[in-house]
């Protein structure tokens, strides 16, 4: 019987390579809670906790209330209702309208993770 040259990798995997950061991703030892997360619960509240507080002092800058997004969804829904199938098209200009702002910003942040 030979012996295996990397005791991490399971048996028949001999020949596989393996990501090292998948493998850091991939913590036995860290609670179930923590990696799904991304941190300690404390750590991660204080982050979205900090990150709302700019986007609300950004949103208040600009005038927009937390009231008036909710009503906007809810009447979004409501002339969804009313207007039937041919509020797929308005839908889709929604959706059309967000990715100009959304995608940019995926990729930049993509660009960055990608050198990390």
């Amino acid at each position: 019987m030979t012996e295996r040259i990397d005791p991490s990798r399971p048996e028949g995997w001999e020949g596989a390579r393996w990501d090292e950061a998948a493998r850091a991703s991939a913590r036995p030892g860290e609670p179930a809670l923590e990696r799904f997360l991304g941190g300690s619960p404390l750590a991660v509240l204080v982050r979205l906790i900090v990150i709302s507080l700019i986007v609300g002092a950004l949103l208040m800058w600009l005038d927009v209330h937390p009231t008036e997004i909710f009503r906007s969804v809810e009447r979004l829904f409501y002339r969804i209702w009313l207007m039937g199938f041919d509020a797929i098209r308005e839908v889709l200009a929604y959706i059309l309208a967000g990715a100009v702002i959304v995608l940019p910003i995926w990729f930049v942040l993509r660009l960055l993770n990608f050198r990390k």
